[in-house]
């Protein structure tokens, strides 16, 4: 496989993962009680509400990088500090679950 190639797959990949690891958190929000993340619209499956320019094409370039960080009020949780715990666990349980479907994927193929 060429670089180019790589590239070409690699993108929609990281626009999953950013997507639903930012959607994740602010669902996890929602589900605590905090609608931040649903009134300003970043409660949204849309990728280009969660990218980052420069963290999109770090990720691409460099396998490392980062989105806009999904807004929340801890203070509209019902119970703040349980609330924040889970809120914060959501992405990366996210990024874990789909890289057992992705695995599952991999070995099916």
């Amino acid at each position: 496989m060429t670089g180019i190639q790589e590239y070409i797959l690699r993108l929609p990949i990281i626009l999953m993962a950013i997507t639903i690891h930012e959607y994740a958190h602010g669902y996890a929000a929602l589900k605590m009680g905090d609608g931040t993340a649903k009134m300003q619209g970043r409660l949204s499956l849309n990728p280009l509400a969660h990218m980052d320019p420069i963290g999109a094409l770090c990720m691409l370039f460099f396998r490392f990088g980062w989105a806009k960080p999904v807004p929340i009020n801890p203070y509209n949780f019902r119970d703040r500090k349980k609330g924040t715990m889970i809120v914060s666990i959501a992405g990366p349980l996210s990024n874990l679950f789909l890289a057992l479907v992705g695995a599952v994927l991999w070995g099916i193929l």
